[in-house]
């Protein structure tokens, strides 16, 4: 027989076509944009004043480049949209058209959110994207509607909380870069799950930022907590505006997400008469308009300001919600009784804290703030701005990776009391946010880790925040080493938790909560409580909740008159009674009643 004709690969030539490379460097006389190793001189763009420009053949999905300003060294490119050797790498090309989306999605705006906080880093030990994605099916099991990733950009070394990042169009390498992200987003819109990324426009990570070596990208008009602002007022604001404005615009067009989380935007420092908070929620509107689907920004603000998130038709800055930190402060008073720092505010009558968030929506609304020292915030008009703007949550990485040992509400309250606070959180009028693991109450703590990889700035974090929590009285030994690999182990979820015991009665529990919700109606709910008795309840349309606090069974009085059985915190009542547990609910409804419990023991 004739033998088979011999196969020979030819190699595919390499496909180029010109690419506009372009960067702003205001201050710069000469610039060159580096390719693959070959230098090209830019000019100056005459359309656009401080802007270089060059259009030089390369392939648009691998190109890796930089610029060099003034004979100076190659840096990476602020618009960056991957670093695949970390943020002091060359840059490289993305071409966002070239990957194939499985999945149609019409996008879910954030009216009947249930969120969860999410890391990718400890997530899942395998800290990818793709382990995260293999676990969204437990998310839309639970009822959650939008995983809010914490931040995915650049920054050094493998892992870190993601607020030390420096490219902010960029993704972080480790976890997959920018393919894998988008199989993430992918794959939670199979699940009908819609995605929300925390985003940091108020400074940039302490290694690996080049900004400053373009352009006036920070000002010393105003300084932070992490040093000198990011100009958003000075001279040359307008393209560090259009620099953060077109860093989201990218997220939300290009990842297919559906809103942002703004970090700490009261560091946000700004003069101008159009803010730049209100300039970003306009072009994130005209960018929902554009691509027919429902986008919205939620910030972190500690001025307890109802401006940020009211209409801008009602003279607001139209932001659509915001992370709410008085509720949660009154409601970990109330289940913890701590009273250090700024929970001091609400330890002192915690039940009447509680129940003025959950009417009012602010603590303080104009109060006097013994932590402050001063009065602070200013009432919120529920007609004007509904109480759903405020995001209501039991946990945050913040509430619990900024304590000393990063230990969660679990490692010390019993599930009963776990399942109170739940309660109060998720049937709230407030938009409900878990923080991952909660919802089995994971006895893994969550921790503040780094991977800086300049042995001076390692150790400075390691020294500072031993000594941050000696003046409290820890001892050095007891507070984790940020640096050491342990510490992000120990910080990562452990999946067989939920399968467990007391962990598999919780998560059922918060199943049940998430299905009772949709019955929960109303923006201002009735609220009663006893503190000396500590008892609360709350009514929401069909739903009355009764939450017992204290160390004696109590028959708890609602709104309508009907008294329910409350049992103390880690007691376990009598089979024979219907009603008995830490958090009974009562459907009022034809004279039908609905008892629903979390399971004892």
């Amino acid at each position: 027989m004739p033998s088979e004709p011999e196969v020979v690969a030819v190699p595919q030539p390499l496909v180029t076509r010109p690419h506009r490379f372009a960067v702003w460097a205001p201050e710069a006389q000469r610039v060159e944009v580096v390719v693959d190793g070959a230098s090209h001189r830019m000019r100056p763009d005459p359309g656009r004043g401080g802007w270089w420009r060059a259009d030089v053949p390369t392939d648009p999905a691998a190109g890796r480049y930089g610029f060099r300003l003034d004979g100076g060294p190659v840096l990476p490119d602020p618009r960056s949209p991957r670093q695949p050797d970390g943020p002091d790498g060359s840059s490289q090309l993305v071409d966002h058209a070239a990957f194939r989306w499985q999945h149609p999605w019409t996008g879910r705006g954030l009216a009947g959110a249930v969120l969860y906080e999410l890391h990718i880093g400890t997530f899942t030990p395998e800290r990818t994207f793709d382990a995260a994605a293999e676990r969204l099916g437990h998310l839309a099991d639970l009822g959650v509607t939008h995983v809010e990733l914490m931040p995915v950009c650049p920054f050094p070394g493998q892992h870190g909380w993601g607020y030390d990042g420096v490219a902010p169009w960029a993704v972080h390498e480790p976890y997959g870069g920018p393919e894998g992200m988008k199989r993430f987003v992918d794959a939670a819109h199979a699940h009908g799950l819609g995605v929300v990324l925390d985003v940091v426009h108020n400074h940039l990570g302490p290694s690996g930022n080049h900004l400053p070596a373009y352009g006036p990208y920070f000002t010393d008009r105003h300084q932070t907590p992490w040093g000198s602002a990011v100009n958003l007022d000075a001279p040359g604001s307008d393209e560090v505006r259009a620099y953060l404005v077109g860093s989201a615009l990218t997220w939300l067009r290009e990842y297919r997400l559906d809103g942002l989380r703004l970090d700490a935007v009261h560091a946000l420092f700004d003069t101008r008469a159009l803010p730049f908070l209100e300039e970003l929620a306009v072009a994130v509107d005209e960018l929902s308009q554009q691509v027919g689907r429902p986008l919205f920004l939620i910030g972190e603000s500690d001025r307890n300001d109802p401006g940020l998130i009211t209409a801008r038709a009602a003279g607001g800055t139209g932001l659509d919600a915001q992370w709410s930190d008085d509720f949660h402060h009154a409601l970990h008073a109330a289940l913890t009784g701590e009273s250090q720092g700024y929970y001091a505010d609400f330890t002192a009558r915690p039940l009447a804290a509680l129940a003025k968030t959950l009417t009012a929506g602010y603590f303080h609304d104009g109060s006097w703030s013994s932590f402050r020292g001063r009065s602070h915030g200013r009432p919120i008009d529920p007609a004007r701005t509904p109480l759903h703007r405020l995001l209501g949550y039991t946990q945050t990485h913040d509430q619990i990776g900024n304590r000393a040992q990063g230990d969660r509400l679990s490692a010390t309250l019993p599930p009963e009391r776990l399942a109170a606070g739940a309660a109060l959180a998720l049937l709230s009028p407030f938009t409900p946010m878990l923080f991952m693991g909660e919802e089995w109450g994971a006895r893994t703590p969550w921790q503040y880790f780094t991977d800086h990889q300049d042995p001076a700035l390692a150790r400075a974090v390691r020294e500072g925040r031993r000594r941050e929590f000696a003046a409290h009285g820890w001892k050095p030994e007891e507070i984790p080493d940020p640096q050491a690999t342990s510490t992000v182990r120990a910080s990562t979820l452990d999946w067989d938790e939920p399968q467990r015991g007391h962990h598999a009665e919780l998560l059922d529990w918060y199943r049940l909560l998430l299905r009772l919700r949709p019955l929960a109606s109303g923006e201002v709910p009735q609220v009663r409580f006893d503190e000396e008795e500590g008892w609360l309840t709350m009514c929401r349309g069909p739903l009355s909740l009764g939450v017992n606090l204290s160390d004696e069974a109590r028959e708890l009085p609602l709104t309508d008159g009907t008294p329910l059985a409350a049992f103390p915190a880690g007691t376990r009542p009598s089979p024979a009674v219907p009603a008995a547990a830490t958090v009974v609910f009562h459907r009022r409804a034809k004279g039908a009643g609905l008892a629903s419990r979390p399971s004892q023991g």
